[in-house]
């Protein structure tokens, strides 16, 4: 049966609604970010004006962006690592060991969630300040004050221990009986069946990471050290900076991000039966 033409008509219409709702924003912005013509606080431009990078390169030589930019990078690769390992490790125990106190562990573990990070900013902040025993140093306006209170994340532990739970008792006898070792059936056996999730709680913890901002704000004070988002907060209150150089420099801070995302959009897909038939 052929469309009607009214449909058909109403269906493009929802389309181009769709399309100038979601991706108008991004077209200002990039417009914006490579237009030659200063624009006023508060304005974007949807049509291109002398299409330039100057832009770009006052965000990151002169505005220092390219040092904001690899402090974030620093936190986040060396804080997504050891989120993952942490979690990883943590998932394997409560999903497929059995001792005393599984379940109040799981709990705790899901309770942070349930806190908001102004709850524990203060504390946080006084916990940081105080000097760790034997070496009388503190991690404050350090790059491990950034990276050690996102380590464990109850989010990513959550997933990965459901995802291992789901994964058959016998394949784990089956390596046992082999020989294999704790080592070799956590590494062998179960990460490749978990390689989905895995990939999920990547995407997910180094979004978190890299859009920290309360965090970064109130453990480390050097200017040198800040993070990209604080570096941006600071620029937005900056009245010598244009909306172009402004956009500029919040287009270099989305890049990470979106990049990691299509790099593991695949694993991001995927089920935990798909891991488990090619692993």
């Amino acid at each position: 049966m052929k469309t009607p033409l009214w449909l058909t008509l109403i269906r493009y219409v929802l389309y181009a609604v769709l399309i100038a709702v979601f991706v108008g924003p991004f077209w200002g912005a990039l417009v914006t970010a490579f237009s030659g013509v200063s624009l006023k606080p508060g304005e974007l431009t949807l049509i291109p004006q002398s299409p330039t990078l100057e832009n770009f390169r006052i965000a990151l030589v002169d505005m220092k962006v390219w040092r904001y930019l690899m402090n974030s990078v620093i936190v986040v690769i060396v804080g997504t690592a050891l989120q993952v390992t942490v979690s990883a490790l943590a998932a394997y125990a409560l999903a497929r060991k059995k001792f005393r106190g599984a379940a109040v562990v799981s709990l705790l573990i899901l309770c942070t969630l349930m806190l908001p990070e102004e709850v524990i900013a203060i504390p946080l902040y006084l916990v940081m300040q105080k000097e760790l025993p034997i070496i009388n140093v503190s991690i404050y306006n350090t790059y491990l004050a950034m990276i050690l209170p996102v380590v464990g994340w109850a989010f990513s532990i959550f997933m990965l221990t459901e995802f291992m739970r789901a994964i058959p008792l016998e394949l784990e006898e089956a390596a046992r009986i082999d020989g294999a070792s704790e080592w070799q059936i956590f590494f062998r056996v179960i990460l490749p069946l978990v390689r989905p999730a895995l990939g999920t709680v990547l995407i997910f913890g180094f979004i978190m990471i890299w859009d920290q901002y309360l965090l970064p704000l109130i453990v480390v004070n050097d200017k040198d050290l800040m993070t990209l988002p604080v570096a941006l907060g600071s620029l937005r209150v900056d009245d010598t900076i244009t909306p172009n150089i402004l956009v500029a420099a919040t287009l270099v801070a989305m890049a990470p991000s979106v990049i990691v995302y299509l790099l593991l959009q695949r694993q991001f897909n995927r089920g935990i039966m798909a891991g488990a038939v090619k692993g």
